[in-house]
C-alpha cells in the first residue's frame, strides 16, 4: 500500500482585520540590528511588518517577512536637543511614553499609538494642525537592499524621500524624533451643523491651535473640537459625563452590522449614533495625546482616507454630501468621518506636498463587508475629481496611472528607489501596480 503524505499546512500571513492575506516561506522575527541587516541581505524579495494595521496591501506578498515588533528598544534620550532615539519596530505608544515622561511632545499625533514607529513614518501617518508624523524626524538610520547602512539627516537632499518611502527604499532601523515642550490645551466640543462648521474653518483654523471635526454623513451635522493652549496653571471647574459615552464603538459596530445586510439602515444608525452620542458638549482640558490619541477600539474595521488641497475642500464636500445622501445608489457611510488639517511639506511622496491640505478618514465598521461598502468607491471617486490623494496605508484602488500624476517629485523618488533597489526587492505585487508600469 502506498504511503499518501499529507500536504504541510500553507503559511499564511493576515492582516489585523483579516482583509489581506498572503502566503509565505519564512519569517524572521529580529531583535538586533545586525539581524535586521542579516535579514535584508539574505533574501531577495522581503517585505517588513509590525502590528498588521495596514488596511492596504503593502507589509506581505513576499516570499521572506521580517517581523519588527520585537525590534524595540529605547536608543537614546537627548535632554538638552529633546531628541528620542528609538528602534523601529517599537509602537508609538511606547515612544510616547517615553516624550511625555520627558515633559514634551510631538507636535502633530496620530489617533492609534499601536502601530510601530517605522510604520507609521513610511506610510505619512498624521493627526491635525501640524505635519505629517516624519516631518518630526531628524535623522534616519536606514539599511538598504545591499545590506549598507546610511544615515540621513536634515542635511542630507535625499531626506525627503526617506521620510515617506513605502519601505521601498530600505528598511528603517533606527529614528530620532525632535520633540517640543509639552502643553495643556482647553478643548471644547459641541454638534454643529454642516454648513456652520464648513463656513468657520477658515476662522477656526486662523484662532485655535487645535481643530478637528468627526464628520456624521447622513444627519447633517459634524461634531468640532477645537482646542486652545493654555498655560499650565490654568484651572477649569469640569463637569462629569454620561458614562454611557464609552459604549460608541461597541453600538456603532452593533448597528453597523444590520446596516452591512440593509445599507439603506445606515442612515437610521447615524441619526442614532448622533443623537446618542454626539449632542452633549464637553469643555475640558487635556494634552495633546490626550485630545488626539484613541485609547481603545472596539473589534476591527476597515479603512479608506483622502486628502485634498484646502482651497477645494468646501466645493468637494458639498458634491461628497449631496452624492452620499443621493437615495439612487448605496453609499452610506459610517460615522464618524475624521476630518483633520495638514501643513504643507517637502516630502516627496507626501499627500501635503506644497500644499495645505484637508484630510477626510472613511470607516467601514465591519471589516469583513468592506468589500460591498460602496462608500469606499464614491468617495475616491469624488476626491479623485479633486486631485485628492489617498492615504498610503489605508484602502484605495488608484493605480499606477492616477498616482503617478499626483506627486510632482514622483519621477525623481522612482529614480532613487531603483538605484538603491535595482532588484526590486522590496517590492511585491501591489506595489508594483503602484510603482511601476
Amino acid at each position: 500500500m502506498k504511503k499518501i503524505t499529507a500536504p504541510k499546512k500553507q503559511k499564511k500571513w493576515v492582516s489585523w482585520n483579516k482583509n489581506v492575506q498572503h502566503p509565505y516561506e519564512t519569517i524572521v522575527k529580529v531583535t538586533k540590528e545586525q539581524e535586521l541587516i542579516k535579514a535584508v541581505s539574505k533574501h531577495d524579495s522581503v517585505r517588513v511588518f509590525g502590528n498588521r494595521f495596514s488596511s492596504s496591501d503593502i507589509c506581505a506578498g513576499t516570499r521572506a517577512l521580517i517581523d519588527i515588533t520585537t525590534y524595540d528598544k529605547i536608543v537614546r534620550i537627548n535632554m538638552q536637543t529633546k531628541e528620542v532615539t528609538i528602534q523601529s519596530g517599537a509602537t508609538l505608544e511606547k515612544l510616547l511614553n517615553v516624550v511625555r515622561a520627558s515633559g514634551w511632545c510631538i507636535p502633530c499625533l496620530p489617533d492609534i499609538d499601536k502601530v510601530t514607529v517605522g510604520g507609521a513614518l513610511a506610510t505619512g501617518t498624521h493627526g491635525t494642525n501640524g505635519y505629517i508624523l516624519a516631518k518630526y524626524v531628524s535623522k534616519f538610520r536606514m539599511i538598504h537592499a545591499d545590506g549598507t547602512v546610511h544615515e540621513y539627516t536634515e542635511e542630507d537632499d535625499e531626506i525627503e524621500a526617506v521620510r515617506l518611502s513605502l519601505g521601498m527604499l530600505g528598511v528603517i532601523s533606527e529614528v530620532t524624533f525632535k520633540c517640543e515642550s509639552d502643553y495643556k490645551l482647553h478643548l471644547k466640543e459641541e454638534p454643529m451643523k454642516d454648513k456652520d462648521w464648513v463656513n468657520n474653518l477658515d476662522l477656526y483654523l486662523a484662532t485655535y491651535d487645535f481643530v478637528r471635526v468627526l464628520w456624521l454623513p447622513h444627519t447633517n451635522h459634524g461634531y468640532v473640537i477645537l482646542g486652545m493652549k493654555v498655560a499650565n496653571d490654568f484651572k477649569l471647574e469640569e463637569k462629569a459625563y454620561p458614562s454611557y459615552l464609552k459604549h460608541r464603538r461597541k453600538t456603532s459596530q452593533m448597528l453597523y452590522k444590520k446596516a452591512s445586510k440593509k445599507p439603506r439602515f445606515t442612515v437610521r444608525a447615524n441619526k442614532i449614533l448622533y443623537h446618542l452620542f454626539f449632542t452633549p458638549k464637553k469643555e475640558h482640558l487635556g494634552s495633546l495625546y490626550d485630545a488626539t490619541v484613541t485609547k481603545s477600539r472596539a473589534g476591527t474595521m476597515e479603512l479608506a482616507e483622502w486628502t485634498v488641497d484646502y482651497t477645494k475642500f468646501k466645493t468637494l464636500f458639498a458634491e461628497l454630501k449631496e452624492k452620499l445622501d443621493d437615495k439612487a445608489n448605496n453609499a452610506y457611510a459610517h460615522i464618524p468621518m475624521d476630518v483633520r488639517f495638514l501643513k504643507k511639506d517637502g516630502v516627496w511622496l507626501s499627500n501635503a506636498y506644497n500644499a495645505d491640505v484637508v484630510t477626510m478618514g472613511c470607516v467601514c465598521r465591519n471589516a469583513e463587508a468592506a468589500d460591498a461598502y460602496e462608500a469606499f468607491d464614491l468617495i475616491e471617486e469624488v476626491f479623485l475629481k479633486y486631485d485628492g490623494k489617498p492615504h498610503w496605508a489605508k484602502r484605495f484602488k488608484a493605480k499606477n496611472k492616477e498616482l503617478s500624476k499626483m506627486y510632482p517629485k514622483w519621477n525623481e523618488f522612482e529614480a532613487i528607489r531603483k538605484q538603491l533597489d535595482p532588484k526590486g526587492k522590496f517590492l511585491n505585487e501591489y506595489l508594483k501596480r503602484l510603482f511601476v508600469k
